[in-house]
């Protein structure tokens, strides 16, 4: 099946994990899905990520980040451009998301990165998701 938006599909698979508890969650595997999590990995939302092969495209195996007593690392993803709205940004008119404490995660000219990223490298694009 084709599906339309495979971003928000991976953000609402991890999304649900997060509030099940699951250690670990699939994703199918994608360039721009394993820079997605590359950037969770590096801004310290999930533990890591492997790639899994299957014999068709692969996945991505992402396994969760918890505090102690199991308290959520990720409170809150969301979804910003969608194939049917595109929201594009300069770099500096980037979103904040909760006043610097969260992410922005943007599609530029010079690949997917954060909104600190972006204002450092002085290159705007599409805000692809919020996280916090």
């Amino acid at each position: 099946m084709q599906m339309s938006d495979v971003i928000a599909d991976m953000l609402t698979r991890i999304r649900n994990a997060n509030d099940a508890k699951h250690d670990t969650v699939d994703v199918p595997a994608s360039n721009l899905k394993k820079s997605i999590a590359e950037i969770l990995l590096n801004e310290g939302y999930i533990k890591g990520y492997q790639i899994v092969e299957d014999g068709k495209q692969g996945i991505i195996r992402i396994a969760l980040k918890y505090l102690p007593g199991k308290q959520k690392v990720i409170h809150g993803l969301r979804r910003v451009s969608k194939p049917g709205l595109r929201i594009y940004s300069n770099c500096e008119e980037l979103p904040k998301v909760m006043n610097g404490l969260g992410v922005v995660i943007v599609s530029t000219s010079k690949g997917i990165m954060t909104d600190k990223a972006a204002r450092k490298e002085n290159v705007g694009g599409e805000i692809l998701a919020f996280v916090w």
